[in-house]
This record gives structure tokens, C-alpha cells and sequence, in this order.
């Protein structure tokens, strides 16, 4: 005796059949709540793991919380399905009958929806292999950087650091190029770029570059730690030099709100010490009735009189 057999006729009749297995009203809507429960329960299931997690988190590994994210990830995915499967199985449906109607429906939909099956894959592949995870600074090669807040099976929210929401697809983050820069250690090196007038003391510049380091929070020190300043250039009008520090998870998050501080700091160091930052200078040659100009900047002008 099928579950639904006691219902009134009028909710039994069948109003199509799928293969072998008639369809009523009674069936449908058994099935729409089976369905809603079984989402209800799977999303359940990862609230409470998540919470859990919380609980249970060791501050000083980063990566267990994530661990616990992408399980719960997957445990909700696979509990709606398996409590669906279950559902149509206990209401009589014929799966055969579905996975050959499946199967024929199939190859007309697939080429429509391949990025969306490519996404959801993609999606299953970055919750495993744990590449990025919640919590992670990244940039992509679409020009997209901010911190992940979400892991979907088709997408991922990256939150850049002006608050906004950018929904990426996971096939980006497979199939492109993804700098993750707060995978494994949460701490990483700069370069900060300078530039300082020919002629000027680059003892005093690498004093200045020091300091300004000393004065930025979030600098790491320690042996092989410490702020070094490189003489890396001679350019066109000035000496290039670099400030190469460590910075920690603070720092590393908000990579241009980091250059601002240390490009503050150095021009307060420089000036403090009367070192001149250049500027693009212009040398005037006269020349038999011909004025010439040339510059540090691209092209010249040549006026004949």
C-alpha cells in the first residue's frame, strides 16, 4: 500500500505520468514538502555545525575553522539530496523512469547550462582542496580583491575593503589566476617604492626608511625580520630606492590603505632630515636662433626662430 492511498481520489488521480510513475496533485505536493523540509533540516545541520566551530575555534589555527565551513558546506548539500532521493522513494516515484527523462532532457540542457554545472563543480572542488577559504585576502586576475565571505556552489562573495559585494563565479577561481594573500603564514613582505635627489645621503635615506618603518604599527621585526631599504634604480631624475618590510594580517588585508601609511611616514622622515623627494626637471638649450627643450618627461619640444 503506497503512503498517499488514503488521501480523497481527487487528490490521487493522476494528472501525467513520467515513464512508469503516475503524478497527482497528492504526489506533488508531498514531494514540494519534502523537499522544503529537507532544505530546512540541511540548512539546520550547518547552522550548527558553524556554531560549533565558533565554539571550538583555536585562534592561533585559522585554517580549522575553514575546515569546519567547507564540511558543513558539503553536509548541507548532500543530506537535501539524499532526503529528496529518499522522499521520491518513499512516495512510489520510479527513479529508473526519472533518470531516463533525465537523461533525455539532459543533453538539450547541458550545453545551455554548462557554466552553471561548471561553476557548481568548481564550487565542490574549492571547498575540498581549501585553496581559499572564508576568512582570506585574495586578488584575481580579473582585477578582484577583497576578502572571501562566502563559498557558494556557484559562486564565492568577495568583500573588498570599501564594503562592497562581489559576486565571482567558482570557475574563475580554478581555471584563472589567484594570488591568496593570507594562505598558510599571516604574514608577508612589501616592497614600497621612493625615490630620493641625486646627491642626497643614502645613509640618511636608509635612517629615513627605518623609522618610518618603526613608526608604521603592524611592522614585523626580528632576526630576518628587519626593515631593510634598497638602492634598486638610477632614474631618470632621482635615486630609486625601496622600503622592504613585513607586515602582518593587519597590513596585509588593506594592501593600498598600507602603501599610504608607509609613503606618510617616509615623506615625514625624509623632510625631517632635508632630503628632497625630486620632481621632473626641464633644461632650456639655446642654439643658433633654435630653443630646445628637454625634460625628464617623455618627448621634447623644438621651436625654430
Amino acid at each position: 500500500m503506497q503512503p498517499l492511498d488514503a488521501l480523497p481520489e481527487w487528490l490521487t488521480e493522476p494528472l501525467f505520468s513520467i515513464g512508469q510513475t503516475p503524478v497527482s496533485l497528492a504526489r506533488l505536493l508531498a514531494l514540494a514538502v519534502i523537499v522544503v523540509l529537507a532544505w530546512w533540516a540541511a540548512s539546520w545541520l550547518e547552522r550548527g555545525l558553524r556554531r560549533l566551530s565558533d565554539r571550538l575555534a583555536d585562534p592561533d589555527e585559522p585554517g580549522s575553522a575553514a575546515g569546519v565551513y567547507a564540511f558543513s558546506r558539503v553536509a548541507r548539500y548532500l543530506v537535501w539530496l539524499l532526503a529528496t532521493v529518499i522522499g521520491l522513494t518513499w512516495l512510489g516515484f520510479d527513479l529508473t523512469s526519472l533518470a531516463i527523462l533525465g537523461g533525455a532532457i539532459g543533453v538539450g540542457l547541458g550545453i545551455g547550462l554548462q557554466g552553471f554545472f561548471g561553476n557548481l563543480f568548481a564550487g565542490v572542488v574549492i571547498l575540498f582542496e581549501r585553496s581559499v577559504k572564508v576568512g582570506d585576502f585574495v586578488d584575481l586576475q580579473s582585477g578582484v580583491m577583497g576578502r572571501v565571505s562566502e563559498i557558494s556552489m556557484r559562486y564565492t562573495r568577495i568583500t573588498t575593503n570599501d564594503s562592497v559585494d562581489i559576486f565571482v563565479p567558482n570557475g574563475e577561481l580554478t581555471g584563472g589566476r589567484v594570488i591568496n594573500w593570507s594562505y598558510g603564514q599571516n604574514f608577508r613582505r612589501i616592497h614600497v617604492p621612493f625615490g630620493v635627489a641625486y646627491g642626497s645621503d643614502k645613509q640618511q635615506v636608509r635612517e629615513a626608511g627605518i623609522e618610518a618603518a618603526k613608526s608604521v604599527e603592524g611592522t614585523i621585526f626580528g632576526p630576518g625580520r628587519d626593515p631593510e631599504v634598497w638602492l634598486v634604480a638610477f632614474g631618470d631624475s632621482s635615486l630609486n630606492f625601496e622600503l622592504v618590510v613585513w607586515v602582518s594580517r593587519s597590513l596585509l588585508v588593506s594592501p593600498s590603505r598600507t602603501l599610504a601609511k608607509y609613503l606618510w611616514a617616509l615623506e615625514t622622515e625624509l623632510a625631517n632630515r632635508g632630503l628632497e623627494i625630486p620632481f621632473p626637471q626641464r633644461d632650456l638649450h639655446l642654439r643658433s636662433g633654435t630653443l630646445k627643450i628637454e625634460g625628464t618627461a617623455p618627448g621634447s619640444v623644438e621651436l625654430r626662430g
